[in-house]
């Protein structure tokens, strides 16, 4: 792909304002929950005595941690708040009707995170492989839908995983964009997509990687993954006894790239360029791209597990336009405004949504026979 069909920078600064003017609320949305923690610290905090709240905050980064367990209702107590948060966030399946009644005459936009969302969540982050049936699911809903994946891993390492060429991928949370080469989906004004906005800190993150694989070889079963624009280092398989000081070594490597910030997502720790990009800027820039960004006609789901994608969720609440699905077991505080319990769910919420699709198709045939 040559220079010139690279969307310039530029090109996205009003996409959040135009959005937002030329769209009208799909759903009442109650106001959005309060977060308790910071998703990262600056590097001043990096520097001084929080490294005790860090390690707290990675205990309760997966709700199967004991320590996690137990900070949770039980008896009565867990029922009720179960119930409460299932009144805020229902099942996707169980709205289904509504949701595609709220779709009705406008283009529906599918955007999917890939770890925990579309595949299992495994100790080894090399063997997180999606089913034959989830990626049919997905196939099937790129067909009818333009569909995203944005996901916190480098760009080749989840189109690898996926291994379907009509699809749009978002890799290192959406610092690597690449749209397929035949689009089926493009309106008239969509613009070819290749987009790396954070390309000058390539170097970098190739400095720090190797760094932080030096410095964590000391720590059992930890994992440094180079995800091109990112580097994530995974404790899933460390032992709790170690977390400190493994949150020691990361931080002694980040002291030196002031540039670079850290944040927290499922067992794992990620170094991100400063940048003000995220999920949710892949979102806008993905919609910008296919040529929906002042459209009210268009409806964009969002389905994540992650607290990554909460920036996601949050830009289509503060839109009023589409909403975001959360894939969760337990309660938690999110933006999204309905919820899944594991990938399953969300095999079954995608096949549903090709049924509703041909369902519509063959209705309307049958009409315009008539």
């Amino acid at each position: 792909m040559t220079k010139q069909n690279v969307v310039p920078v530029e090109a996205v600064a009003a996409i959040a304002v135009a959005a937002v003017a030329g769209s009208s609320p799909l759903f009442p949305y109650p106001p959005p929950r309060a977060y308790g923690r910071r998703k990262y610290l600056s590097q001043l905090e990096l520097g001084g005595g929080r490294i005790g709240a860090w390690v707290e905050s990675m205990k309760a980064s997966s709700p199967t941690h004991a320590k996690a367990t137990a900070a949770l209702p039980s008896g009565d107590a867990a029922v009720d708040e179960q119930s409460a948060w299932v009144v805020r966030h229902p099942s996707a399946l169980n709205k289904f009707e509504q949701i595609m009644s709220a779709s009705k005459g406008k283009q529906i936009v599918m955007f999917m995170d890939y770890d925990g969302t579309l595949s299992p969540i495994v100790d080894d982050p090399d063997s997180a492989f999606m089913s034959d049936a989830m990626r049919e699911a997905v196939r099937d809903v790129a067909r009818y839908f333009p569909t995203a994946i944005v996901s916190g891993r480098c760009l080749d390492k989840v189109i690898n995983f996926v291994r379907l060429a009509d699809l749009y991928y978002a890799g290192s949370h959406g610092m690597d964009i690449k749209g397929p080469t035949k689009p089926r989906h493009d309106k008239a004004r969509a613009k070819p997509v290749l987009f790396q906005p954070a390309s000058e800190f390539l170097p970098m993150i190739d400095a720090v990687h190797k760094a932080l694989l030096e410095r964590t070889k000391s720590t059992p079963g930890a994992r440094v993954e180079n995800n091109k624009f990112c580097v994530s280092v995974h404790f899933r398989c460390v032992d709790e006894k170690s977390w400190s000081s493994l949150f020691e070594q990361v931080r002694c490597v980040l002291k030196e790239y002031p540039k670079l910030r850290l944040t927290q997502g499922r067992k794992v720790l990620e170094i991100r360029p400063t940048i003000k990009w995220d999920k949710g800027k892949a979102l806008e820039f993905l919609l910008e791209s296919l040529g929906f960004a002042n459209c009210t006609n268009v409806m964009p789901v969002y389905i994540g597990d992650d607290r990554t994608d909460e920036d996601a969720f949050k830009v289509l609440r503060d839109r009023g336009q589409g909403f975001g699905i959360l894939v969760s077991k337990f309660p938690k505080e999110t933006n999204a405004t309905y919820s899944l319990q594991e990938p399953s769910e969300v095999k079954d919420f995608l096949v549903r949504l090709v049924e509703w699709k041909r369902l519509s198709m063959k209705a309307c045939s049958k009409v315009q026979v008539a």
